[in-house]
């Protein structure tokens, strides 16, 4: 497949693979948290893929959705929530453990954790793949059907539970113009593609687990296993944004 014109043909290559459902890695940047990240389409997730991400990778797993289906969804960002006055008043521990010293950002994209209600503990490989490749597949049929943000939240909780053992993180307003971090990385990667921004992944750790995996290390991983791997950068450039 010949990249589009003007596109990185290394960008251009993930946006092939992730088009066909196939995995692509991501390293964010060497001055944010220098991760890389193993991603799939999330309506693409079976227990082969979160299997693979849950052995190779080491890091958390994380779904990266859209701002777009965060809001017709009603998922809160779990930060909004903890800092809720009448939340903190009711449970004033909140206040001690608010979120003000990221040192990569000043702001986390975690909203709900979900598990799908035909799940039985939701840990298992059947059972994550199941809560994922349902929630993309819902976020497809309810953009198809037009639907109301209300009837949207009934599919969501016809379906799903929380708290689950599958973390949503949802995008940043504005996206990749506003914030850089590994969610915005991994939705941008499904607009190029051309799919329902709803990615699964997991951070790619070294073997000891006590750092992230190495740059050079996870391009030999990509290199060996024949996945297309690009950086934060290259996708800011293909998404026409100067950050």
């Amino acid at each position: 497949m010949a990249p589009p014109r003007g596109m990185d043909p290394s960008v251009a290559a993930a946006v092939d693979a992730f088009t066909r459902g196939d995995p692509v890695m991501v390293f964010d940047s060497a001055y944010r948290e220098r991760e890389t990240d193993l991603l799939w389409p999330a309506a693409t997730a079976s227990p082969e893929v979160m299997r693979r991400l849950r052995k190779d990778c080491g890091g958390l797993l994380f779904l990266a959705i859209g701002n777009e289906v965060g809001g017709k969804f009603g998922l809160p960002w779990l930060q909004d929530i903890h800092t809720h006055p009448s939340l903190m008043g009711e449970n004033p521990v909140l206040g001690h453990l608010i979120t003000n010293d990221l040192q990569y950002d000043n702001r986390s994209a975690f909203t709900l954790s979900l598990n799908h209600r035909e799940t039985y503990t939701g840990i298992t490989d059947r059972d994550r793949s199941l809560t994922t490749r349902r929630f993309g597949e819902l976020a497809m049929e309810v953009f198809e059907a037009g639907m109301s943000n209300e009837e949207a939240m009934a599919a969501l909780g016809s379906e799903f539970r929380t708290p689950g053992h599958i973390p949503v993180c949802r995008e940043a307003p504005g996206g990749l113009s506003t914030r850089q971090g590994h969610t915005e990385l991994a939705v941008a990667i499904s607009r190029l593609a051309g799919l329902i921004p709803c990615t699964i992944g997991a951070e790619m750790l070294e073997s000891d687990g006590d750092g992230a995996l190495g740059i050079e290390e996870a391009r030999s991983y990509s290199e060996f296993h024949g996945i297309p791997m690009i950086t934060g950068e290259q996708i800011l450039a293909a998404m026409g944004e100067n950050n």
